[in-house]
């Protein structure tokens, strides 16, 4: 038993040392910056046209750890196999595997994500996936903006907003005929909630996604608003998210889909949970398909 705890406590310590070195949520400090107002609830995305592509033939991915498959498959790891955007694992059923097949999704479907990605790298993400002229590109991205050592050090929505307009300009000026599937934020509060009661709190302590995951079991007024506050800033990043991409004719936003999503203990990676499993980006792949096909 001592040794077992003994592994268990350095596989936490391991987790919190990459993840606040930037793999997932930073943990520098700063100058804290005061939480921009919250918006109202997302706008939903306008009704697809028929100038909508629901069978491309390549498929470009950009976005942050969740599209790399971190710790889906081994402790403090990407995964890319078991991406939900391009993964070949067939247990996951990737969208690339659904909308291209295994053979085409080869040599078709890039994941240009990077682990502990915020909004403002999109931009240099897209430039990327526009020089290989992608016929879809998915776009998951904002949870590490949110996901802070505290409330005050969250990305403004102004800067969000600017970065996620640049990103897609930036891929119109190279592939002007590329569709794009925006996927929302993950809800972090439910995250939270449904982690905090499971065996996470000790691992999270350590520093994982402080600005809502510190002290998980702390249920007082404070910690309580400031879980509010950054639940209120992923409602105005999503909110942001359907705004830009409807004034895109080539852009679809999943209607808050990924944000409603209840993830469950056996859908969120068992060495963080946080994360999702390979059930969990399964279900990410899912919903995506749906949205992307849908008439």
């Amino acid at each position: 038993m001592r040794g077992r705890r003994r592994f268990r406590t350095a596989v936490a310590a391991a987790t919190a040392a990459l993840l606040c070195a930037g793999a997932l949520a930073g943990c520098s400090s700063g100058t804290p910056e005061r939480p921009a107002p919250a918006r109202s609830a997302p706008v939903p995305s306008p009704t697809p046209t028929s100038s909508w592509n629901a069978s491309p033939s390549s498929l470009a991915a950009v976005g942050d750890s969740i599209t790399r498959a971190f710790d889906a498959c081994s402790l403090l790891s990407d995964c890319p196999e078991a991406s939900w955007a391009t993964g070949t694992d067939t247990a996951v059923n990737s969208l690339a595997l659904r909308l291209l097949g295994p053979e085409k999704a080869a040599g078709r479907s890039w994941n240009l994500a990077r682990t502990g990605a915020r909004m403002a790298d999109l931009p240099g993400q897209m430039t990327a996936a526009a020089a290989r002229k992608p016929e879809l590109v998915t776009v998951m991205m904002g949870a590490n903006d949110a996901c802070r050592p505290t409330p005050g050090l969250m990305t403004p929505v102004a800067e969000f907003r600017a970065s996620f307009a640049a990103a897609l300009a930036r891929l119109r000026t190279a592939a002007p005929e590329a569709r794009v599937y925006v996927a929302s934020v993950p809800d972090l509060k439910h995250l939270w909630s449904t982690g905090r009661t499971g065996g996470a709190a000790g691992v999270w302590d350590l520093g994982i996604c402080g600005a809502m995951l510190a002290d998980a079991t702390d249920l007082g007024p404070e910690a309580e608003r400031r879980r509010t506050t950054v639940s209120e800033r992923v409602d105005a990043y999503n909110g942001v998210l359907a705004e830009v991409c409807a004034k895109d004719e080539h852009c679809r936003y999943d209607g808050g889909a990924v944000h409603r999503f209840r993830f469950d203990g056996a859908q969120l990676s068992p060495w963080d949970w946080f994360h999702p499993s390979r059930d969990g980006q399964a279900r990410l792949a899912e919903l995506a398909y749906r949205r992307i096909t849908a008439e």
